[in-house]
């Protein structure tokens, strides 16, 4: 039997259609492709460190920082006045930029021994409150961040700089969106740049990521800060309904 092989053209594509369609892939690649962060899901700048084997584990991690002597030591008397001193001015300017008044009802997330809230008190917010794992009285109380012991609409600025020690960080913005009062302001301290530290459940490479999580509200400012290890402010206010 003899096989005959037939030669089949492929039909040139007009001109126009094939610039056309050039043109439209490269419209198509300016436009990035957004994924909704959900617990099954992240964006690619949001990446969730492994190594915990239950909520459990990742608590008992977390409280072998807050507990440790050393650094309670170090945080209660050298580090101090420095902290306040900073603090105090990052809470200045966010006064002076209409985003917190000392009539603002105000909580300090992953507040450790409350210097947040000392500084908060000393420029005049004198309504304050930190929650941590473990409570530190009368600046902090005791309470975990994926589920703060509050009622809805509760405040009217909150503030936090551990957002890298949230496990499941949707739960983490979540609570914040829902403590707060329509119209009220939530200001993050995070490492865009910088890694975090060796404690954190996950690594924050924009703040894409808080946009998409911070559903319920505007971004309002994205600066850079000198932080204590942490180089991006993020602002967002809370829809009013």
């Amino acid at each position: 039997m003899q096989f005959i092989y037939k030669k089949t053209t492929i039909p040139k594509l007009p001109m126009i259609i094939l610039v056309s369609l050039l043109f439209f892939l490269f419209l198509l690649s300016q436009f990035p492709i957004h994924r909704k962060t959900t617990a099954h899901s992240t964006t690619a700048d949001l990446r969730i460190r492994h190594g915990y084997t239950s909520y459990d584990s990742y608590i008992e991690r977390q409280l072998n920082k807050t507990l440790n002597p050393k650094l309670q030591k170090i945080w209660t008397t050298r580090d101090w006045d420095r902290k306040v001193r900073n603090f105090s001015a990052f809470f200045d300017s966010l006064k002076r930029r209409s985003l917190l008044s000392i009539h603002s009802k105000a909580l300090s997330i992953g507040a450790r021994v409350g210097q947040e809230v000392a500084a908060l008190k000393l420029v005049g917010v004198e309504d304050s409150v930190g929650i941590d794992l473990v409570p530190r009285p009368p600046l902090v109380i005791e309470g975990d961040f994926h589920s703060q012991p509050f009622d809805d609409e509760t405040f009217d600025f909150e503030f936090s700089n551990v957002f890298d020690h949230a496990m499941y960080h949707w739960k983490f913005v979540g609570e914040i969106q829902r403590t707060l009062k329509s119209g009220g302001v939530c200001v993050l301290h995070v490492a865009s740049v910088r890694r975090a530290d060796k404690y954190s459940a996950n690594d924050l490479y924009s703040v894409e990521p808080l946009v998409e999580l911070f559903n319920g509200s505007d971004l309002v400012e994205v600066n850079k800060v000198d932080g204590f290890g942490l180089d991006t402010e993020v602002v967002f206010r809370k829809k009013i309904k």
